[in-house]
């Protein structure tokens, strides 16, 4: 049996940092924004910006995405947040709003078009995914070098034979090496279903052209990011936060 840790994709990640000093990585060259109209509106608009010597400059045209069914709630990431409020937990169907780090991407064709500084695997049957809060293995990627062959294994699989899934980029919300059981796992971008038509449990869907331009897009050496925030909480933290 083999185990991939998650310092492969997460290693370079830091710690958020206190709530009174909190801004975007200074390291961070590349941010893509989502943007919903309420914490309740399963919809998104992204728009993705890259940081020059002048600051933040849009590239290319916004695209829609679709959130989770029940909308957003603030989820574990870079940013601090704010005393009193709902977070995320499992099953909720709401997408995790907030400052994150993205990881690798996962699909099940051989190869796909991306910065050689991304890690990418091919999904197989043995690439597993735990959702289950009382997992050791929880929101933690894992390989096995046989057919799976546990109830918890095959639930766990990646590979489900849904083109939904078929091919993803991974969103660092409540991630290792700093995982809480019952946050929420499991986060990723992948392809909307029914033409944008559907919502989501909590993932971040698009069609399959604007996901596979956004993995095309993404340099890790640029350390991006992704913030996802209603409009009035975009527009509250905006300056404090350097965002876009």
């Amino acid at each position: 049996m083999k185990r991939l840790a998650f310092s492969l994709f997460l290693s370079s990640f830091a710690l958020p940092a206190p709530a009174a000093a909190f801004e975007l990585p200074s390291d961070s060259k590349q941010c893509l924004v989502g943007i919903a109209s309420s914490w309740d509106s399963s919809h998104v608009t992204l728009t993705m910006y890259e940081r020059g010597l002048s600051g933040w400059r849009q590239t290319g045209s916004s695209w829609k995405g679709r959130l989770g069914q029940n909308g957003l709630v603030w989820g574990k990431g870079l940013h601090p947040v704010p005393a009193g409020v709902t977070t995320k937990k499992e099953g909720d169907r709401r997408a995790p709003a907030g400052v994150f780090d993205l990881g690798g991407a996962w699909g099940y064709a051989p190869s796909i078009k991306k910065s050689p500084n991304l890690s990418y695997v091919q999904v197989t049957e043995g690439c597993l995914w735990y959702e289950d809060p009382d997992s050791p293995h929880y929101n933690m990627y894992r390989r096995i070098d046989y057919a799976p062959r546990t109830g918890e294994e095959k639930k766990a699989q990646m590979k489900q034979g849904d083109h939904a899934h078929s091919l993803k980029l991974f969103i660092a919300h409540n991630a290792y090496p700093n995982i809480t059981p019952g946050a929420g796992s499991s986060i990723f971008f992948h392809i909307w279903r029914n033409s944008g038509g559907s919502a989501t449990f909590g993932c971040t869907t698009m069609s399959e052209e604007n996901l596979k331009r956004l993995i095309a897009t993404v340099e890790p050496k640029k350390r991006p990011v992704y913030v996802l925030l209603p409009q009035a909480e975009y527009e509250q933290y905006r300056a404090s936060w350097k965002l876009p």
